[in-house]
């Protein structure tokens, strides 16, 4: 069924949310209609990123409010920032994408001077990995914590645990 244009809608990513201590960089593709009315990364109550990170962490961040659950990644030396600076989408998948505008990832990668890691959720953020080529970091493709992709959370948690390494060591 064809989309009226006028029910399409500009949507723009978040700031970054990343400091000279992030160590470990997880980029998502843009977020969802309910992420962007909360202002809130990852902010639809079905999709499993705060589950799945506080699995790594060891904390049940899925329930800290927003604030502090932004504090406890900062503290993990986690950032977080989206592929696409700004697109054209009706509604919040990724597949209805038009006019894509992308961030400059080099650019704030290049500004994170313990940075190690780019970790990428979900298979449109992760067709950006090439555009980080040759910047000395490993890449790690994860299943993405979205409710429209129907994996059981077991499943996407023993894929998410690759970041383990990143997450638990002394600098």
């Amino acid at each position: 069924m064809d989309t009226p244009l006028a029910a399409v809608a500009d949507k723009r990513c978040f700031p970054p949310l990343a400091d000279a201590d992030t160590r470990l960089l997880i980029l998502g593709s843009l977020p969802g209609d309910a992420s962007l009315a909360a202002g809130q990364y990852y902010a639809h109550p079905r999709n499993q990123f705060w589950r799945l990170l506080g699995e790594l962490l060891r904390q049940e961040l899925h329930s800290l409010p927003y604030p502090e659950k932004l504090a406890e990644l900062q503290a993990a030396g986690i950032g977080l920032w989206d592929v696409v600076a700004e697109a054209r989408r009706r509604g919040s998948l990724d597949a209805d994408l038009r006019d894509v505008r992308h961030n400059d990832l080099a650019r704030l990668v290049g500004s994170l001077p313990r940075l190690r890691a780019v970790a990428f959720n979900g298979a449109t953020a992760a067709k950006a990995a090439p555009r980080l080529a040759g910047l000395g970091l490993e890449w790690v493709a994860l299943p993405s914590s979205s409710p429209a992709h129907t994996q059981a959370f077991a499943a996407k948690l023993a894929v998410w645990r690759q970041l383990d390494r990143y997450l638990h060591f002394q600098a």
